[in-house]
């Protein structure tokens, strides 16, 4: 997949952030997230962190093997 990076390095304007919370509250795997922003999943990653934005875990499409940390058994 190629990532769109037209955002990459770049400072995150009010209206990414506001974006970033309405896409994460919504359920929006970072990487989408990372699509639609023009930022690469890691960015999108270190920024919902930084602001205590909560994203969903992904789990791959086999055995829903764990992908991304933290991942737990429990709910």
């Amino acid at each position: 997949m190629t990532w769109s990076t037209r955002n990459t390095g770049k400072e995150w304007s009010d209206s990414d952030l506001w974006q970033l919370r309405k896409l994460a509250n919504e359920g929006t795997p970072a990487p989408v997230i990372g699509l639609r922003l023009g930022r690469t999943p890691s960015e999108v990653y270190t920024r919902a962190s930084k602001d205590r934005i909560v994203l969903r875990r992904e789990f791959s499409s086999q055995e829903g093997e764990c992908v991304r940390e933290p991942c737990s058994d429990a709910g």
